[in-house]
């Protein structure tokens, strides 16, 4: 039997703290006739809640890009102990490679996407000889080394407010292209035969195709087919011509959403 409210008519919001592998799914937004990430958490409250239930997330992610950390939250009548509904959400689920980590009660004015104060996004490249097995759909597979210094510089020009427009999709429905990105940091490491790169990118909000045309143009520098300063002059020219190549979304992932208070606890993702 599904728990069900002592109070008719009382909801409870809560948040949700959740992974997805996004390969196959049209990305976070529920669309008509294709399948979505949001689609398929929707329908597993379906067996368990009186009623139909929506969720809103901290950031909508494309077609094939991933989530480590992706916060939702939802209303629910049913009088839910977290660890149970994370428990008959994953059930429900099944086979999708979309998993609840945490489910937690909170107070009825959380939004996940208006309170965020901070999103961080990781993207990953890899460069080795061998093709993919286990990392296929999950990284950029690229077959020369990059050199990460030169894209080190490169990427500091973008911390601080900007205009945006070079980096931005020309469908992206911002009123502004004006942000703030707050840091920007590559690590690489030898992984698996090869060579990966991680581009962390952390800023309270992005616009649409952001962090894929930067590390796609980011490529270009660590490649030696761009230098330093072409980058930078992309950047200031504000120009959506200026941008390189935009990276696929294969290699993006959501890491980790931000609240004013921790909901989760301190670290709300996991490091690749």
């Amino acid at each position: 039997m599904q728990p069900r409210d002592k109070h008719a008519g009382v909801m409870t919001r809560f948040a949700l703290l959740i992974e997805y592998d996004g390969t196959g799914f049209a990305g976070w937004q529920r669309q008509a006739d294709v399948l979505s990430v949001q689609e398929v958490v929707e329908a597993a409250f379906l067996p368990i809640e009186p009623a139909p239930v929506t969720i809103q997330c901290a950031g909508r992610t494309d077609a094939g890009v991933h989530g480590l950390g992706q916060v939702a939250h939802c209303d629910l009548a049913g009088d839910w102990d977290g660890f149970k509904l994370a428990g008959a959400l994953n059930y429900h689920m099944k086979p999708h490679r979309v998993a609840v980590l945490e489910a937690r009660a909170v107070g009825p004015e959380f939004s996940a996407r208006f309170d965020a104060v901070q999103r961080h996004y990781v993207y990953r490249l890899q460069s080795r000889r061998a093709p993919l097995a286990l990392d296929h759909g999950r990284v950029w597979s690229i077959g020369y080394a990059l050199d990460e210094e030169p894209m080190r510089e490169a990427a500091q020009h973008l911390v601080g407010t900007h205009d945006f427009t070079t980096f931005r999709s020309v469908q992206c429905q911002s009123k502004s292209p004006v942000k703030s990105i707050d840091a920007v940091r590559i690590d690489a490491a030898t992984v698996n035969g090869g060579r990966e790169y991680q581009v962390r990118i952390s800023a309270r909000s992005f616009l649409h195709n952001q962090v894929r045309s930067i590390v796609g143009t980011l490529e270009r520098v660590g490649a030696g087919r761009w230098s330093v300063e072409r980058f930078a002059d992309a950047l200031d020219r504000a120009e959506r011509s200026a941008c390189g190549p935009v990276a696929p979304p294969e290699g993006l992932y959501l890491e980790r959403v931000d609240y004013a208070e921790a909901i989760f606890g301190v670290d709300l993702g996991r490091r690749l």
